[in-house]
């Protein structure tokens, strides 16, 4: 067992393989079956953290470069970096995954998410006065999806505060929660501020 062990923990030299540290962060990421943070890849290939974050956003911007397109992108969130394919692409993807039977979100959901997401950490009774409907259903399913979490109770009511989850960043593409779009400009009263 303890061979095993180090051989998981054996760093291999990048500038021994053809491309060198770039090629081996794709070959590993392509082969993930989550994201990678920076530390964990430096574990395995002899280079620091600084040398990874580096060389990954170097590959970040040459997916990104539009002189040569890709259905791919290099995608940084909050749990690592990992491939994914590129928002415009989802119909193609759709239809080679289940020919457009892909499991959506409903309406209930997403409203459900997009509280959970602005006004976290909030308990299951917060959610419901601004729904104006009882929400434990779609809170359960969400919860299921792994796209929300209980974290925490409130101080006054003892109640479970659900925040979202590192997979929801994932998915929507965000590395924090800083990164939410805001919602000033769809409030009350900020279309009449813009005219003026």
């Amino acid at each position: 067992m303890a061979n095993t062990a180090e051989h998981h923990t054996e760093r291999l030299d990048p500038a021994g393989f053809p491309g060198g540290l770039g090629a081996c962060l794709e070959a590993i990421l392509m082969v993930a079956d989550h994201p990678c943070g920076a530390d964990e890849l430096a574990r395995v290939l002899a280079a620091d953290v600084e040398s990874i974050e580096h060389a990954l956003k170097s590959l970040q911007d040459r997916y990104d470069d539009e002189t040569t397109p890709h259905g791919f992108e290099l995608r940084h969130t909050a749990r690592g970096w990992q491939f994914a394919s590129r928002r415009e692409f989802e119909p193609v993807v759709t239809a080679y995954l289940g020919g457009g039977q892909t499991a959506r979100l409903s309406q209930a959901a997403l409203e459900t998410l997009a509280i959970v997401a602005y006004q976290q950490p909030v308990t299951r009774a917060q959610v419901a006065a601004i729904r104006g409907v009882n929400s434990d259903g779609v809170i359960r399913s969400l919860a299921m999806r792994e796209l929300i979490a209980e974290r925490g109770v409130d101080d006054e009511t003892h109640a479970a505060l659900l925040v979202t989850s590192d997979l929801f960043l994932e998915h929507m593409g965000l590395r924090s929660l800083d990164e939410l779009p805001s919602l000033a400009p769809f409030l009350p009263g900020s279309a009449d501020e813009a005219a003026q």
